[in-house]
């Protein structure tokens, strides 16, 4: 393992595999899982937000792992999530902390659940092109990725907290179809 790489604990059980390219949806749930992925290297590393992002991009989009063809991320979907929830972390952890149970604070949640929590909440308030309840069936999606328990459902809960807070009224309109 490289001194850039971070632990196998950030390797999906499972990620979205096809040959190519893949289709644009499947490039958005790469570069959600990828986001992901680089968010928990930065923290558990310490490395710049800048050299994790250019090393995704060049050396993990797209890679073979045990014979199976990963999807090739979205570049700037990637790079936007992981700057903008990085940059942005002071308002995405408050939003996160006020949605969370005061007896479970964001510091003591495990480093990849926080990953995914500052992943999601930053995509819900800052991607307003896209609906708040299809980010939040994406980021129970990535968790559904690295956690078997209770997780998801966690994920699932506190984006939704932070959704009503930040996009109540679109929240209160039914999602379009998963075109996101």
């Amino acid at each position: 393992m490289s001194n850039h790489e971070a632990p196998s604990r950030a390797k999906p059980k499972r990620g979205p595999r096809k040959s190519g390219g893949g289709s644009a949806k499947a490039r958005r749930k790469a570069a959600r899982l990828a986001a992901v992925q680089a968010l928990y290297q930065v923290d558990q590393t310490g490395i710049g937000v800048e050299p994790v992002i250019g090393e995704f991009v060049k050396h993990r989009f797209g890679e073979e792992v045990d014979g199976a063809q990963f999807v090739a991320a979205d570049p700037q979907l990637f790079a936007d999530i992981v700057r903008g929830a990085s940059h942005r972390q002071g308002e995405v952890d408050g939003l996160l902390s006020s949605a969370l149970d005061p007896k479970f604070p964001l510091e003591r949640l495990e480093m990849l659940l926080r990953a995914i929590l500052r992943a999601g909440a930053y995509e819900v308030f800052a991607h307003t092109d896209t609906h708040p309840r299809i980010l939040i069936s994406e980021y129970v999606d990535v968790a559904h990725a690295f956690f078997a328990g209770r997780e998801p459902g966690m994920v699932n809960g506190v984006l939704d907290t932070v959704a009503r807070k930040v996009r109540a009224e679109e929240l209160a309109q039914p999602a379009p179809g998963r075109e996101d």
